[in-house]
């Protein structure tokens, strides 16, 4: 499976669980830290915390399994490491603070 089909079942996992504003930026030719930025934004904890678990549920059952996960208990900015992606779900507030889309602006949305 390659990158872009891992990219699409999370988008597809994050739209599941009713996450918002779902970007995905293409930072590869911009950043060594991985080719794929997901973004999204959960209204509260339980969703943010369902929708991290449907993205690492359903990577699984593609046996690919995160890296590194933060943010989990607190639930304001969930980070989930795939090496190649990551996914990032953000409370509003948090999103609103660290703006990674203005930050990373130089990448291809997608």
């Amino acid at each position: 499976m390659d990158i872009k089909e891992c990219v699409e079942i999370c988008v597809k996992a994050l739209e599941d669980k009713k996450g918002t504003d779902i970007k995905v930026l293409n930072i590869g030719g911009i950043s060594p830290l991985a080719d794929y930025f997901v973004i999204a934004t959960g209204n509260n904890r339980n969703q943010m915390q369902a929708m991290s678990d449907e993205v690492c549920e359903k990577l699984a059952a593609q046996k690919i399994g995160a890296k590194h996960i933060e943010g989990y208990d607190s639930a304001n900015w969930i980070l989930i490491d795939f090496s190649d992606f990551i996914v990032h779900i953000f409370n509003p507030e948090s999103r609103d603070f660290y703006n990674l889309e203005r930050i990373w602006r130089d990448a291809k949305v997608e």
